[in-house]
């Protein structure tokens, strides 16, 4: 004997097999639906999770601080390379030296790049030793910024170059230069005059052993 089909509440009758079949689809749809969520729920949760994981475990810091350039090391394998003493300034705590190397060409060149070690200083100086040359090199490095006046320093007479705006190197604003034996010294770039002027003397010595060389 076959057991009569449940009364169901809402309908207050048994369900035809139509209903109970509509029933079951919509059921079985809920819960696909129910399941896509929650994966998407689970999916996000885990982009989230692997982001976390790249912010935390990424090292952080300081940008690796530039090489420093060894001044004294190059500045000695330059003399061996053109048998001639060249300068060397003396950086002290004010400056960092940012480049230094010995430039081929006619006259060779002996160049070192110097930029202030602070944050809150601006602007650099270029030294710029030529060897066996005389003034008529500088305007070819100032582009043709002929000198304007002359000053002594510390007894030592340097010419004084204001390049405008004709110059191929328009971050250079004031330049001293003088003939340091059979070569020229010149410094250039972009700090005041009083800056510049102040490298200038820190020079001196080394200008007059130059200038006394047989």
């Amino acid at each position: 004997m076959n057991k009569p089909a449940p009364i169901v509440a809402e309908l207050g009758r048994p369900e035809t097999p139509e209903e109970t079949a509509a029933r079951k689809a919509a059921s079985s749809k809920a819960y696909r639906s129910s399941q896509s969520v929650r994966n998407l729920i689970a999916a996000l949760l885990a982009t989230l999770a692997v982001l976390v994981v790249i912010i935390f475990a990424v090292p952080r810091g300081e940008p690796a601080a530039a090489p420093s350039v060894d001044l004294p090391g190059i500045a000695a394998d330059v003399e061996s390379t053109v048998d001639s003493p060249v300068v060397v300034p003396e950086t002290g705590d004010f400056w960092r030296v940012n480049a230094a190397e010995l430039v081929g060409g006619s006259p060779v060149v002996w160049n070192i790049t110097l930029a202030p070690a602070a944050d809150d200083e601006r602007g650099f100086v270029k030294i710029a030793q030529a060897f066996d040359a005389d003034a008529s090199w500088a305007p070819q490095q100032l582009g043709g910024t002929a000198p304007t006046d002359t000053i002594r320093i510390d007894g030592i007479e340097w010419d004084v170059y204001t390049p405008g705006g004709s110059t191929a190197d328009q971050n250079v604003s004031y330049g001293l230069g003088t003939q340091a034996g059979d070569d020229y010294v010149l410094l250039y770039g972009s700090r005041s005059a009083d800056s510049t002027a102040d490298l200038a003397a820190s020079l001196v010595p080394q200008i007059r052993s130059l200038t006394e060389a047989p």
